[in-house]
């Protein structure tokens, strides 16, 4: 077994966004020093850690010098080049390992692992050719690129064949994946995480809404009947096992008929998860870092019932968000993330709401957005 990595050491993470600030926090909490190597200088992440390299992901003397300084290196985003987590892998402790990491990049080695390792799929084809949209069952249908495809980004509805070589032409003819449109009961996600002994920890499933492709509200507990949730928990817990994966990783499921199906995994925190930072026992930033440095993991238990809104830069439209309506409630906690520009889509921050119930954390996030917004 592999010493465990001990504060005052270095860790690294790829990609300055909002979850590697989460992670930073955590980690110099805890005593660590944190290094971040993100192209942009006014990274979210990058501005509060120890060292700031503002590099390509790619630049060869900036991964050098994440691997001489840094004990342990995890990633924040999953869009990272596996060649650049290839080379630190050579030289310091990554995690997660970076074939998961590929797994995770790529819609159709995604799909099949969830099939080798025994997790249920709604019906769905690869594309890489015109041919392969000549799938009469599977319409009316969701086409996705295959790679690079967050938020609703790369996506299409399509209703016929015709609409989705259209689709498929308009994404530049990349590898995609076809998949039947279902109607959801609901949408969950199970976050868990591993260490490199195996030990697994599942935090309490989420119910999730989105809007325009990007999730607007996490509830937790999910509103779903408790077998399902244990199901959700477990089967994230075995495709965990059956990669070999060691840090925190988020299943998305989609809940129709009752049963759960698979839809996409994310090798890191998540966006769902938030929730954890108020309302659990441990963060899913504490346990990605207790992974990646070979700790014991925390305890994950629920200590509140809880509904996190994300905060787009669409509540800029007419002018600076009514935060007062947030602070002043004793129940609710604002995280924003220190990005400079808001832009209608992107994620500039989020709160939480804890409640005695689920359904009384969600009705008073919802209002208090109304409130925000100043509707």
């Amino acid at each position: 077994m592999t010493a465990p990595i001990l504060p005052p050491a270095w860790l690294g993470v790829l990609g300055g966004g909002q979850l590697g600030r989460f992670f930073a926090i955590a980690a110099r909490q805890m005593g660590y020093r944190v290094a971040v190597l993100d192209p942009d200088p006014a990274s979210p992440a990058g501005a509060i850690a120890d060292r700031h390299l503002a590099a390509a992901y790619e630049d060869e003397a900036a991964l050098n010098a994440l691997a001489r300084t840094c004990a342990a290196v995890t990633v924040e985003f999953e869009n990272v080049p596996a060649a650049s987590l290839a080379r630190l892998a050579g030289r310091t402790r990554v995690a997660p390992p970076p074939e998961c990491i590929a797994i995770a990049q790529d819609r159709i080695r995604e799909k099949a692992a969830f099939a080798a390792h025994g997790l249920p799929v709604g019906p769905y084809a690869p594309v890489e050719r015109e041919e392969d949209l000549a799938r009469p069952e599977l319409y009316p249908a969701v086409l996705k690129t295959a790679r690079f495809g967050y938020d609703g980004k790369g996506q299409a509805r399509v209703e016929s064949r015709e609409e989705a070589i259209a689709a498929w032409r308009g994404f530049g003819r990349v590898r995609c994946v076809l998949e039947r449109r279902l109607a959801l009961d609901a949408e969950v996600s199970a976050i868990v995480a591993r260490g490199a002994d195996g030990e697994t920890r599942a935090f309490a499933v989420a119910e999730n809404r989105h809007r325009g492709g990007i999730l607007d509200v996490s509830i937790a507990p999910a509103q779903v009947a408790p077998a399902l949730a244990e199901r959700a928990q477990a089967l994230a817990a075995q495709l965990a096992a059956g990669l070999g994966y060691v840090g925190v990783l988020a299943v998305e499921y989609f809940v129709v008929g009752g049963a759960l199906l698979a839809n996409e995994i994310a090798p890191r925190p998540h966006n769902s998860g938030h929730y954890t930072l108020e309302a659990c026992a441990s963060s899913q930033f504490e346990q990605q870092l207790r992974a990646l440095c070979g700790l014991p993991l925390g305890e994950p238990r629920l200590l509140s019932a809880a509904a996190m809104v994300n905060v787009l830069g669409d509540a800029w439209r007419s002018g600076e968000p009514r935060w007062e309506a947030v602070l002043q409630d004793p129940a609710a906690k604002l995280h924003l993330y220190g990005k400079r520009e808001p832009r209608p889509g992107r994620k500039m921050g989020h709160f939480t709401v804890l409640a005695p119930s689920a359904e009384q954390a969600r009705d008073r996030a919802l209002a208090l957005r109304r409130a925000l917004l100043g509707e």
